[in-house]
């Protein structure tokens, strides 16, 4: 049975629907009155969820309008969730080495000072994705951090999330601790997501985007082959006519007729070109979909570093379920990538990028000291390789 599958059977016998699993990839189900108004569906229905579609069966998939319609009977329910794990969380073996692999700072030094047991706090947001193009993909994007620290979750998700399903990681009774409420404002929010979300998403539909490049390329170069052989035939007969030396009336009228010629396959080839791009120019739509908070035990690793003659102190923590320990967060652009520097002026944790010249004066300096505008010449300093916001949609 399929995620999707397993989701739309659980919605509807959370609303009092009798559901039955038949091949292949199906669900029959017998539902009450409000089910079949809200969805619009008999009281006795087939839905099919793979390729191959069960006999007399609906066909469902991500971009269906019967999903849309399960979207409206759910309202806002399952928007948001919050769970306590407590899975077993022992101390790691040689932590030294496990921040040695984890921590690379290119301009500064580290010493761990402690590993201690503690709680943390994890957001993950789902967001559905829509890229249309000549082509349309949708599917489903995954991001959450460590409030603690700020951390990305990139590698821990798929340990997390399946930790989230598995009711051994379950506590019977409430954790003895104080569950924190969500402590970051909107505008915080916000700034780490226009940051965070468009590498994530370029990365999750690079084989998309590669794709329709080729594809856009293929289209190019036909045009260009075409419009080439009419151009070149065009100006092999004007070179033979301004060969012949002085013209007769007609033979300067067919010189002018092939002017014009060569001009209109110009402006054609241009029109042609401008309609291709805009045939594969793309189009993404990102809608937010659920909030997954995860309170649970860690390792909580204290970490001092010490540039020329500042120092600072870091925390990281180490998952029991993913047995992983947060790689230190791009204090600017939420990048996962390694490795990081670090700034004179605040000592952030930066990328390379994040940290690189201005590409106006060359001046290098950390952007999330000067978010808007270079400290030397004032030029905007969101350039290519420092993450620049996108646009919302």
């Amino acid at each position: 049975m399929n995620q999707l599958q397993q989701f739309v059977g659980m919605i509807l016998e959370k609303y009092e629907a009798a559901v039955d699993v038949i091949d292949p990839d199906g669900l029959e189900v017998l539902v009450p009155p409000s089910v079949q108004q809200a969805l619009r569906i008999p009281e006795l229905a087939r839905l099919g969820f793979g390729a191959e579609l069960p006999d007399h069966a609906q066909r469902i998939s991500l971009d269906a309008d019967l999903l849309e319609r399960l979207g409206s009977l759910l309202g806002e329910g399952g928007r948001h969730a919050r769970q306590v794990l407590t899975p077993d969380n022992p101390p790691p073996g040689h932590p030294e080495r496990i921040l040695e692999h984890i921590l690379e700072l290119q301009n500064a030094v580290y010493r761990l000072q402690t590993v201690t047991p503690a709680w943390t706090h994890y957001v993950i947001l789902r967001f559905r994705y829509t890229a249309i193009s000549d082509e349309k993909r949708d599917g489903v994007l995954d991001f959450g951090w460590n409030l603690a620290n700020g951390a990305t979750l990139d590698d821990m998700l798929p340990a997390l999330l399946a930790g989230a399903e598995a009711p051994a990681a379950r506590p019977p009774a409430p954790p003895p601790v104080a569950l924190p409420a969500f402590p970051w404002k909107r505008h915080q929010l916000l700034a780490i997501l226009e940051h965070a979300l468009p590498p994530r998403l370029r990365r999750q539909l690079d084989a998309f985007f590669t794709s329709m490049a080729r594809r856009q390329e293929r289209d190019l170069q036909r045009l260009f082959a075409y419009h080439h052989d009419l151009q070149h035939e065009a100006a092999a007969r004007l070179a033979a006519l301004s060969a012949r030396g002085e013209l007769t009336d007609k033979q300067q009228t067919e010189q002018a007729r092939e002017r014009l010629r060569l001009e209109a396959i110009t402006r054609e080839y241009q029109a042609k070109v401008n309609d291709v791009r805009c045939k594969y120019a793309m189009k993404v739509e990102l809608e937010w979909l659920q909030t997954l908070e995860l309170v649970m035990p860690v390792q909580r690793f204290t970490v001092h570093i010490k540039r020329r003659k500042s120092e600072r102190r870091i925390i990281l923590d180490w998952n029991p379920l993913a047995r992983q320990l947060d790689q230190a967060p791009c204090e600017y652009s939420c990048t996962w990538e390694r490795p990081r520097e670090v700034c004179d002026d605040a000592l952030h944790l930066v990328s390379p990028a994040a940290h690189g010249p201005c590409p106006t004066c060359g001046k290098a300096y950390c952007r999330a000291c000067h978010p808007a505008t270079c400290p030397r010449c004032g030029c905007s300093g969101r350039d290519a390789g420092c993450g620049t916001a996108p646009t919302r949609s």
